[in-house]
């Protein structure tokens, strides 16, 4: 595997990301008691709330990179919308109310919705030989970027620091990547993109041509799962931690990291190992693996077993997102590769924030996460059986 300027740029990118989507979750009762909506006391539906808000403007800047990548490629959008992504979680760490934190995220998650479509086809671009490998490679700093920020902040936030300077230390690293994106050197100009602009005209079209393949459904609704069964995980196991086993902040964190760093070795991992001709039954493996491990959550005894068990729902839950979006382009011959990425993202990320709110209306009614974790193993299940309806005999593409 080789890298370059441009895959470190999108290193820099997905930790970035990563770290603004999850400093709010590690920080969520800290933030809750500053903002009056403890979650113990019934404001765990609230808490969910804030990651679904956050994913209205992010699906719709999703829908709009097909377009933007048409005209700009994927470059220049890309660095504008880390300015804005790290710009509206800067935001947050001055927000004085609940209202202002959705405001913010809300804004946060317009930058995220590009960064989401086009960072993905943006690595696809540099390898186009073996695509899954690196994909795979790259969004292992997606995982990197969560286990370094809740491991950092875990340990701040234990000893005091306030949230709000979390939160604004995280925004600055978006600086970085979008610098290395905007730059007007010859580096930054060298980056492989589309020979000619494309009309929106034709976007829209290659958009509907995708979207009347039975096929693409059956992966749409595996991302939706995916997404689901990721982001319950990443949001809720800090609070759980801290709620459950009455730990510190820096418990909390300390068990997002597990999962996190299941997540590292098994992208990185699959990243080596995997052959293209291989995801599909990474995928089913992985979804059977990872079923098996968080329907066991509930009945965790102690606060190691349950470190333990978050770190393989890592390891299974790691293929999920990136090699779903490659084997998806795969089975879709023809179709416009970027458009691919986009559209099942826009998937994945209404999985995350319909999931993530469910699980804490679910754990309202009785203060408790445990048996509200069992739609992790549910969406396991389900987006193994999508899969496997993806036969050569069966869904024609």
């Amino acid at each position: 595997m080789r890298f370059g300027y441009h895959d470190y740029a999108s290193f820099l990118i997905f930790i970035a990301y990563s770290a603004g989507s999850v400093i709010v979750p590690v920080s969520l009762v800290n933030l809750a008691q500053d903002l009056g909506f403890g979650l113990r006391s019934g404001g765990m539906a609230a808490g969910g709330a804030l990651h679904l808000v956050r994913t209205v403007p992010l699906v719709a800047t999703m829908l709009a990179c097909g377009f933007l990548a048409g005209r700009w490629g994927n470059r220049l959008p890309l660095g504008v919308a880390v300015l804005l992504m790290a710009f509206g979680v800067g935001l947050c760490a001055v927000a004085p109310a609940y209202g202002v934190v959705v405001l913010a995220l809300a804004l946060s998650g317009a930058g995220e919705g590009v960064v989401e479509g086009l960072s993905t086809p943006f690595v696809q671009r540099l390898h186009p030989e073996e695509p899954g490998r690196y994909i795979n490679f790259s969004h292992a700093f997606w995982s990197v970027g969560v286990l370094a920020t809740v491991l950092v902040s875990g340990a701040l936030l234990a000893a005091g620091v306030s949230w709000r300077i979390l939160v604004a230390g995280v925004a600055l690293l978006g600086l970085l990547p979008a610098a290395m994106l905007l730059s007007p050197g010859r580096d930054a100009r060298s980056y492989p993109e589309a020979p000619e602009p494309l009309q929106a005209r034709a976007v829209w079209a290659s958009a509907l041509a995708i979207l009347r393949r039975r096929r693409f459904w059956l992966y749409y609704g595996a991302m939706f799962m995916a997404g689901g069964g990721e982001f319950c995980l990443t949001f809720w196991s800090a609070s759980h931690i801290q709620i459950h086993y009455s730990a510190s902040a820096w418990a909390g964190g300390l068990g997002t990291a597990f999962f996190a760093g299941g997540m590292v070795l098994g992208r990185t991992g699959w990243g080596y190992l995997v052959k293209q001709n291989q995801l599909r039954a990474l995928i089913l493996g992985s979804a059977a693996g990872g079923a098996v491990v968080t329907a066991a959550f509930p009945v965790a005894s102690s606060l190691p077993v349950f470190f333990a068990l978050l770190f393989l729902a890592g390891i299974a839950t790691a293929p999920f997102w990136p090699s779903l979006q490659s084997h998806g382009v795969d089975r879709l011959p023809g179709a416009d590769a970027t458009l691919v990425y986009i559209l099942l993202a826009c998937a994945g990320i209404p999985g995350c924030g319909f999931f993530t709110w469910l699980m804490g209306a679910l754990a309202s009614k009785s203060a408790n996460l445990g048996p509200a974790f069992l739609l992790v193993p549910a969406c396991y299940v389900a987006l193994g059986l999508l899969l496997l309806c993806d036969r050569r005999e069966g869904v024609r593409g």
